[in-house]
């Protein structure tokens, strides 16, 4: 299903997010902290804190731009901490401005939050 879809620039970006999922089937969400550093539309590069098992399927909450559980399944797992996850929606351009407003990366220190509809 992934291979066919279109494949969006991926653009550099350091947002802090929060990784919700189930642990063990159990019914309580645990979380972990993680950053953004790498965004698409599909997918995105995340820096993982601390080492430990993420499981193939899991939320995606970024809370500096209010953006609520976006589910992800994990694509690939890198050495340095860092996975790449796609989204099981396309983020819309309005949630990716909200992104980049709130990011701390020096390429997007001048955009501005449009607060119109």
């Amino acid at each position: 299903m992934y291979d066919r879809e279109v494949r969006f620039r991926m653009e550099d970006t350091m947002n802090a997010a929060r990784l919700e999922y189930t642990e063990k089937g159990v019914m309580n969400l645990a979380s972990r902290r993680c950053d953004i550093i790498r965004i698409s539309q599909s997918s995105a590069i995340l820096a993982i804190l601390t080492q430990y098992n993420l499981p193939k399927q899991f939320y995606l909450d970024i809370p500096d731009a209010r953006i609520t559980k976006v589910g992800c399944v994990l694509m690939k797992v890198f050495p340095n901490n860092t996975v790449e996850v796609r989204f099981l929606r396309l983020l819309t351009d309005k949630e990716m401005n909200k992104i980049f407003v709130y990011s701390t990366h020096p390429a997007h220190k001048n955009r501005v939050l449009d607060i119109r509809g």
